[in-house]
């Protein structure tokens, strides 16, 4: 996403977030590494697959520059919090893929399908495990804050499985699947930033605010690039949510606009390449991708209303460049 910053001129000369917190970055890295060793290969192996298998690292960078706008001195610690919030994110993925029998992720063969699924699913548990030990480390407050994101990404997941394929869900439904499948974490890691670093109990809930809001905003662009993206900046092949049946803003907006060949798709079980074809065209001929990305833009618009009243520095505006980054990317 650091390339976006080059490529967009409204933002050639705004604050990179990833280079704003590199350092801290670069040790989350290495937590990561040294967390995921066990005496069992296998576990090991599956772990650093995924984790050193290209992601974006954008809730460890989000949680980070809460706590640095608000001048958090214990980088130790926030480097721990945000290492526990990505593990917990890989985990979910791993998760997924065995959900959705992914058969691709972050451009390569999936876990799920290289390393089969007990495996898969283990190492899964795993990370979940490896992601307390580090956040256990702290108060009752960021354990439960880190526990109740937790439990909202599987709420999430189920209510995202009971929509499956069914055109009755709305906009609203959608709201809801996202920010908790995928929101949550974005906000955790913005409240709990806050929190250690001594922010008022209003600013830590403006941050989660953000947060919030700016997860919304990243996970629509999610799903235009689905539609619209290009499979080798995606690491996986478009039309993907259409094969699963999962609800994605674009099919949502476009099953309302009574597009047939959405809802064939949609509908079906095992929909072949050509009715996902037809479904893609489709949806790209009306004014889903438009509105999708119009949605985007108004949640990472509120997601930069607090920052705005935050004082000037080098960190707020790096969450800031980060609330058009969300929307401006094209993987």
């Amino acid at each position: 996403m650091t390339d976006v910053v080059k490529k967009v001129p409204s933002l050639r000369r705004a604050v990179d977030p990833f280079a704003s917190v590199a350092e801290e970055l670069d040790l989350v890295e290495k937590n990561l590494t040294r967390s995921v060793r066990s005496s069992e290969r296998t576990l090991t192996e599956i772990s650093g697959y995924l984790i050193h298998g290209g992601g974006k690292r954008i809730r460890p960078m989000i949680t980070i520059l809460a706590f640095k706008v608000f001048g958090g001195k214990r980088v130790e610690d926030i480097v721990d919090i945000a290492t526990a919030i990505e593990l917990i994110h890989t985990a979910t993925l791993l998760h997924d893929d065995i959900i959705d029998a992914a058969e691709t992720r972050r451009g390569k063969e999936s876990a799920y399908k290289k390393f089969g699924l007990k495996a898969t699913l283990v190492t899964g548990d795993f990370l979940f495990i490896k992601a307390f030990e580090f956040a256990g480390k702290f108060d009752e407050t960021v354990v439960q804050w880190t526990a109740d994101a937790c439990t909202r990404l599987t709420e999430g997941e189920i209510l995202q499985g009971f929509f499956n394929r069914n055109t009755e869900v709305t906009v609203r439904d959608y709201l809801e699947i996202v920010k908790r499948k995928t929101a949550s974490l974005f906000e955790t890691g913005a409240k709990v930033g806050a929190y250690l670093a001594g922010a008022s109990p209003s600013l830590v809930e403006e941050m989660g605010e953000y947060g919030l809001n700016l997860g919304i905003a990243f996970q629509v662009i999610d799903d235009v690039l689905d539609v619209v993206g290009h499979e080798e900046l995606l690491g996986k092949p478009t039309g993907m949510d259409l094969r699963d049946g999962n609800p994605s803003l674009p099919i949502i907006l476009a099953l309302g606009e009574g597009e047939a060949a959405v809802s064939d798709a949609f509908e079906c079980s095992h929909p072949t390449d050509e009715k996902i074809q037809e479904a893609i065209k489709a949806i790209g001929r009306g004014r889903a991708i438009h509105r999708a990305k119009t949605f985007s833009k108004s949640y990472a618009e509120l997601a930069s209303r607090p920052i705005k009243k935050l004082p000037p520095s080098f960190y707020r505006n790096g969450l800031k460049t980060l609330a058009h980054l969300v929307v401006e990317r094209d993987f």
